[in-house]
């Protein structure tokens, strides 16, 4: 070994090669064998003998095994053979049975779906079954129940009236002092009925007796009218406003209910009494009046326009209702109405409230309407009204039957002389001051009810503004207040809560307020009559009222008629008053002007001839 080599062995031995130089030196090694050998030999020689001897033998085994794998598969392919022959018939026999088996199921659930849909059937009729069972019941409740209700509350027999022997035996002196005082006039010449003058001497039915027996004695027109009306008469009365003319027919109506019930032994499903008013609030107002006095006997309704209609169809509805008080406009409307709510065929009863202002307010048509839906034979029509013109003559020509006639007062147009009425003449632009002086002087207390009249809508507002900025409590009712305003400021007027209320001539009429006890016009109304309506807001039911009126040069034209209201009424005539004069203004139409006649239509035309010489 040279000296070469000893000293590269020695490297090698103190240095040994990386894996990275022994790969690489095998690679150069197998490129060289590769490159000199030839392909064959370079097979041949990759791997050793020993390797080749084992590699015959897993293929010895490999082919063994196969061997043996296709002969089994053979077996397995007779036996499959077979098998698929048996189960063939297996199928077929199996398949019958199915759709045996498969038609028995389809059956079944045939039988089964019949049976659910016999099942729910049976379970509708007796639902339905039971809702009719349930829907008799209850209508045999209701029927007991009102029959219960009829024999408990309901006279078993009709009450008539009978004039009693204590009036009977009165001298005749007593009958005629008291018709000379009050001013009565009665035409009637079929009976000679005396005049209630004490609620004992009615005969009224113990509960309506017990109800009224909280007054003193009945007023003037309901003594004159009671025993006319309450023996089947149609009548006519004429008195001022707030004489008591609500329960002048009010009990009248009550107790012509408790006939009809007693005669059919049921409550009737249909209104039997009718009342036709003017304003919704005096509607409101005889309604309430209605209920006070009927009880458990009979249900009232009061329609009347301005709210939605569906709460009063629902009443109509019900079938439960014996009394509809009514303003004609709301009425008609129902009445046109596609659902027909409202069946008056079974009114017996109808009462014409405030007549001669439901003509002012163009109701004569709706009337004409209303009255041709009601019941034609047995029915008993009874009217009041203010004043006696001949437009009010013409409908009670129409729609009352040989009428008694009850005059309180004058025909002609009045106050009422319970009423102190006081007038002064002012200068137009002093009447704000003026109306704060006079509250002081008539509201000191500030409990005391004062009501205060204005002309127009927007003058009552102004006029609420003024009064609330000077230190009172006040309410106000005219017509761009809602419904429920209107009511509201009513209630707290009458439950004292705002004892001062302002308002326009819409609510002059009708509004039944106890203890006002002043009532102040701070600009005089269109018309005279409308002046007897406002005043006669106090002073009601025998009590004492003073009026207060402030009068303009621009009222003038009021000035006869006023004094001709204030002397009729024995009041002092202010003398500045008449510097105005005494001369009445000729009434105007609102259609037709100054110029219109009232004509007699039932009176036959003249009949003008010529002769030859007429053509000369």
């Amino acid at each position: 070994m040279s000296k070469e080599d000893q000293l590269v062995g020695q490297a090698a031995t103190s240095n040994p090669p990386t894996k990275k130089e022994k790969k690489k030196k095998a690679k150069a090694k197998t490129d060289a064998m590769d490159v000199d050998t030839p392909l064959k030999e370079r097979k041949s020689k990759k791997r050793p003998r020993e390797e080749d001897a084992a590699d015959e033998v897993k293929a010895d085994k490999k082919d063994k095994k196969m061997k043996k794998r296709k002969e089994r598969k053979c077996d397995d392919d007779d036996e499959e053979a077979v098998k698929i022959g048996v189960d063939a018939n297996i199928d077929n026999d199996s398949g019958a049975k199915r759709d045996k088996k498969k038609k028995k199921d389809d059956q079944k659930e045939q039988k089964r779906e019949e049976k659910k849909r016999r099942a729910h059937s049976v379970k509708e009729i007796e639902e339905k079954a039971s809702d009719v069972e349930e829907e008799e019941q209850v209508e045999h409740k209701i029927t007991k129940g009102n029959n219960k209700r009829d024999k408990k509350e309901g006279p078993s027999d009709e009450w008539s009236y009978k004039q009693d022997k204590a009036l009977s035996d009165l001298p005749q002196a007593t009958i005629d002092d008291f018709y000379a005082k009050h001013t009565v006039q009665i035409s009637d010449n079929a009976t000679a009925l005396r005049p209630i003058l004490e609620f004992s001497q009615a005969g009224f039915p113990a509960d309506l007796a017990r109800d009224l027996s909280r007054f003193p004695k009945p007023t003037v027109i309901q003594s004159s009218c009671w025993p006319f009306i309450l023996s089947g008469e149609d009548l006519i009365g004429v008195a001022a406003t707030g004489s008591g003319k609500t329960l002048a027919f009010g009990i009248p109506a009550l107790i012509h209910i408790r006939n009809r019930v007693a005669r059919q032994n049921i409550q009737p499903r249909k209104p039997q009494v009718l009342v036709l008013s003017p304003t919704r609030e005096l509607a409101m107002q005889i309604q309430e009046q209605v209920e006070k006095f009927s009880g458990s006997l009979a249900k009232s309704v009061v329609i009347y326009g301005g709210v939605p209609k569906f709460e009063q169809k629902k009443a109509l509805k019900s079938g439960a209702v014996n009394v509809i008080v009514a303003t004609p406009g709301r009425l008609i409307d129902l009445l046109e109405d596609e659902d027909s709510c409202c069946d008056l065929s079974d009114v017996s009863f109808l009462v014409l409230d405030e007549a001669d202002r439901m003509l002012d307010l163009g109701f004569e048509e709706a009337i004409k309407k209303i009255v041709g839906q009601l019941r034609k034979e047995g029915r008993q029509t009874v009217m009041f009204s203010a004043t006696w013109p001949p437009a009010i003559q013409k409908i009670a020509e129409q729609y009352l039957k040989s009428p008694v006639n009850i005059t309180v007062g004058s025909q002609d147009l009045s106050a009422n002389s319970s009423i102190e009425q006081r007038v002064e003449v002012v200068d137009p632009h002093n009447k704000e001051s003026r109306l704060l002086e006079l509250l002081k002087k008539y509201h000191k207390s500030r409990t005391n009810r004062v009501l205060i009249f204005a002309l127009y809508k927007k003058e009552a507002a102004r006029l609420e503004g003024f009064v609330r900025r000077n230190g009172f409590k006040v309410a106000a009712i005219h017509g761009d207040l809602g419904q429920q305003q209107r009511t509201k400021a009513i209630e707290d007027f009458k439950k004292g809560t705002c004892p001062l209320l302002i308002a326009t001539d819409v609510a002059a009429r009708g509004i039944d307020i106890p203890n006002v006890e002043y009532v102040i016009n701070v600009t005089f109304p269109l018309t005279v009559e409308d002046y007897c309506h406002r005043i006669g807001r106090t002073g009601r039911a025998g009590q004492k009222g003073i009026s207060h009126t402030l009068f303009t040069v621009h009222d003038k034209s009021h000035s006869g008629a006023l004094i001709n209201v204030l002397k009729g009424a024995g009041q002092t005539v202010p003398a500045d008053l008449l510097k105005f004069g005494t001369t009445v203004k000729k009434k105007v139409d609102p259609n037709y002007g100054a110029f219109v006649k009232d004509v007699d239509m039932n009176k036959k035309g003249k009949k003008i001839t010529f002769n030859d010489s007429d053509s000369e």
